[in-house]
């Protein structure tokens, strides 16, 4: 099959609508079940990029949820702690398979971007992470194959119409790659650019030590900032972004955005947020947006007479912003990346208060004295790649 109608473009009123090889080969997917949309294929291409490099650079299985076309969560297929269980709501589940724990990162490290999100997995889909799909709402998944089992309970998704694709995981495309604005026509060649441990070896900064599973983490970062729209900035810890900031016209924005949701993925760790009692039959959408309300600046929205019996069983006291700062201080060995090099040692500064020890970025800048000298101040490792990863 060389080509394949698509119901519209990214909006409806865009027709018609098409995917296509312009060289005259198959098409390297096969549809198992639905109708993806022209988003649909742009998220599944884009993740399963990402995945297919990761699990090249790390070894483990890994998986990323998307979501309009930049990640939301990119994660390796490492064990779970309890807490990361719990908190990413597949502690009822039993034993899970690498890959089932590859997607539970990287759906859980940021729910409410990730809801509805388009999945993308390195590996066959089995039976443990199409059970924990199953339970998520999302738009469809791309992977090399899937388990008969994995397949039909996919299937069952969605009232049967869920999109599930498989890929050719031998499909190399061409190296020049093209794209049309306002009816003309860019070129350019692929971004081959191999992430590996070498990427790290250049060390400015006066603490050079970056542990094997700082490099893991640095890579995460870095492979998912390729194909995350830029600008971008990505946080990682123990084998999964935890906070990515897409999309900013300023790299300082990217920082603090990224370091706010690095910040809620480890405030949802903390006993205050651990201990809360959600009523019984709440969905999981609502529990998930009054956590987020909960650790936020609006904190009332969730706890005014007459909300917060409808969410939680036993009123929550005020999570104060000193008892944030408090648990947030306990975080440790992050992990920072950055597409470009950062023009100011702001930038730093913010990420030292999500618990950053460790940053990749290209270097360049005409401040990147100030950038090391702030990183020193901190006792941060940090290397120049000396290669920008800008994504559009």
């Amino acid at each position: 099959m060389n080509e394949l109608e698509l119901k519209y473009g990214c909006n409806p009123n865009q027709k018609p609508s098409r995917i296509f090889m312009e060289n005259g080969r198959d098409l390297p997917i096969e549809v198992l079940n639905g109708k993806p949309g022209y988003i649909n294929f742009m998220d599944a291409f884009n993740g399963w990029q990402l995945v297919k490099e990761l699990k090249a650079a790390t070894g483990y299985p890994a998986a990323t949820s998307f979501k309009h076309v930049s990640p939301a969560g990119a994660a390796i297929g490492l064990p779970l702690t309890e807490t990361l269980a719990k908190i990413y709501w597949v502690d009822d589940l039993g034993e899970l398979s690498p890959l089932a724990c590859a997607y539970a990162r990287a759906r859980g490290a940021d729910r409410m971007s990730s809801y509805g999100d388009f999945i993308a997995l390195s590996d066959v889909c089995d039976v443990p992470t199409a059970r924990i799909i199953q339970r998520e709402v999302s738009d469809g998944v791309i992977a090399p194959g899937y388990e008969p089992e994995a397949l039909e309970i996919l299937k069952s998704k969605r009232k049967g119409t869920y999109n599930i694709i498989k890929i050719d995981e031998s499909y190399t495309p061409d190296l020049i790659e093209r794209k049309q604005v306002y009816g003309i026509t860019f070129e350019q060649g692929r971004n081959e650019l191999v992430i590996n441990d070498e990427l790290f070896a250049n060390r400015p900064t006066k603490n050079k030590e970056i542990p094997t599973s700082a490099i893991h983490d640095l890579a995460i970062a870095m492979i998912t900032l390729k194909y995350t729209q830029s600008n971008s900035v990505a946080y990682a810890c123990g084998g999964q972004a935890i906070g990515i900031g897409a999309g900013q016209q300023s790299r300082i924005h990217c920082t603090r955005l990224a370091g706010t949701k690095a910040d809620n993925w480890y405030l949802r760790q903390s006993p205050t947020v651990m201990n809360l009692q959600f009523v019984d039959d709440i969905r999981r959408a609502d529990r998930d947006n009054a956590i987020d309300l909960y650790i936020g600046e609006d904190y009332m929205d969730v706890l005014a007479e007459g909300e917060w019996q409808r969410i939680f069983k036993v009123k929550p006291e005020v999570f104060t912003r000193e008892q944030k700062r408090e648990w947030l201080d306990t975080m440790k060995g992050v992990a920072l990346g950055s597409d470009a090099f950062f023009p100011f040692g702001d930038n730093i500064e913010r990420a030292h208060k999500s618990g950053v020890e460790f940053i990749a970025q290209p270097g360049g800048s005409i401040r990147d004295d100030n950038v090391i000298e702030t990183c020193d101040k901190y006792n941060i490792a940090m290397a120049f790649t000396g290669i920008r990863l800008f994504h559009h």
